[in-house]
């Protein structure tokens, strides 16, 4: 079942849109629509990827997937490649008169935080759009204040200190080793290596100082909690839906290294066939999933969450469960975590966009 939220009534003033007949229960568009697809002005994918290598396509290709799979299903679809102008996105707005922008930008003027007001811009133009508003993008892309708004309403998430730039590191006695050490605001792993894990404090200095020289941003150490990785994706506005929970499993772990999504097992497909990653439906019985998937509905609605997101686990042996990350907008490629999740629920890759820019476009501000 798709999410489909409360509507509002439409303010009267300013232009009226015209719009498509609508989106069907699962999502799927009942006429052919005007989608603008926003992406980093260097990932826009060519008109073909025939002559290309995988290696060659893998920075583009959830851009290619995007934009392949919705002119394949119908739908009139324009790339637009944005890096630090909004004006761009104002003349696609204005040249195509799109029903929805599918948005698959992760950062602004090289920043990752700046993509929310990107999405603000999408609001105040009254554009329809897919994935998250600025209010949740806003909390979650900043991993010290989800964390903080999680605990106070009591959610399970690794005791965690913030150490600024410039500022020398001191750890309170309160924050006990082991300890995971990343930026404060990058994704994908950015700056994670095994050396991210630390049980001295000369050991946290020394990584908190190569977070901040390497990713110019602030560092955030956390509780390291050894267990199972495991991600929720949900999907939905006020009505959510939970797909299949994705485990992530190293099969030939080195003896003594943690098990960790480090920034090299993320991006290098020799090293991931090296240690062996796999990830696939997470063997867990049925009241642990029913489990999952009350507390990820609740986590999504307690970070104003919505169009879709990843939330991403550890699972103790003794069966405790910690919130790691909220990941709004995530990885969308065909054959990726979310996709495969969505895909074992019966859903399928073309299905999937449909339903997420039915929800976009069912999505209203404030609801």
């Amino acid at each position: 079942m798709s999410s489909e939220p409360n509507q509002k009534p439409e303010r009267k003033r300013g232009r009226k849109r015209s719009s498509p007949s609508g989106a069907g229960k699962n999502g799927e568009a009942f006429k052919k629509l005007r989608v603008i697809v926003l992406c980093h002005e260097d990932l826009v994918p060519p008109e073909t990827i025939d002559d290309l290598t995988t290696k060659e396509i893998a920075p583009f290709k959830t851009e290619w997937d995007v934009i392949s799979t919705l002119k394949k299903i119908g739908h009139e679809v324009h790339p637009v490649g944005v890096y630090n102008n909004l004006g761009i996105i104002g003349n696609a707005l204005l040249e195509h008169k799109p029903h929805v922008a599918f948005n698959l930008l992760e950062e602004f003027h090289g920043y990752p935080l700046y993509d929310q007001h990107v999405v603000s811009y999408l609001e105040l133009m009254k554009q329809p759009y897919t994935g998250c508003n600025p209010r949740g993008l806003t909390i979650c892309r900043d991993k010290a204040l989800s964390k903080m708004v999680l605990a106070y309403h009591r959610i399970h998430v690794p005791a965690f200190a913030v150490f600024h730039m410039n500022r020398v590191v001191k750890r309170s006695k309160r924050l006990k080793f082991p300890l995971l050490v990343k930026s404060i605001s990058e994704e994908g792993s950015v700056g994670i290596a095994r050396a991210s894990i630390v049980n001295d404090d000369a050991k946290l200095a020394e990584r908190v100082d190569f977070i901040h020289r390497q990713t110019k941003t602030h560092a955030i150490a956390e509780q390291y909690i050894a267990g199972r990785e495991i991600y929720v994706s949900v999907i939905g506005n006020q009505r959510l839906q939970c797909y299949t929970p994705w485990e992530l499993v190293i099969e030939k772990l080195p003896e003594g290294a943690p098990n960790i999504a480090t920034s090299k097992l993320k991006w290098d497909p020799a090293y991931q066939e090296k240690v062996g990653v796999v990830t696939k439906a997470a063997e867990i019985d049925k009241k642990m999933r029913e489990k999952l998937e009350r507390l990820s509905k609740k986590i999504y609605r307690t970070l104003f969450l919505s169009g879709y997101a990843r939330l991403d686990y550890r699972m103790t042996d003794d069966g405790q469960i910690f919130l790691l990350e909220a990941n709004p907008n995530p990885q969308i490629a065909n054959n990726e975590d979310f996709a495969d999740s969505a895909k074992h629920c019966g859903v399928d890759y073309d299905v999937l966009l449909q339903k997420i820019i039915g929800i976009g476009l069912r999505y209203r501000t404030g609801a």
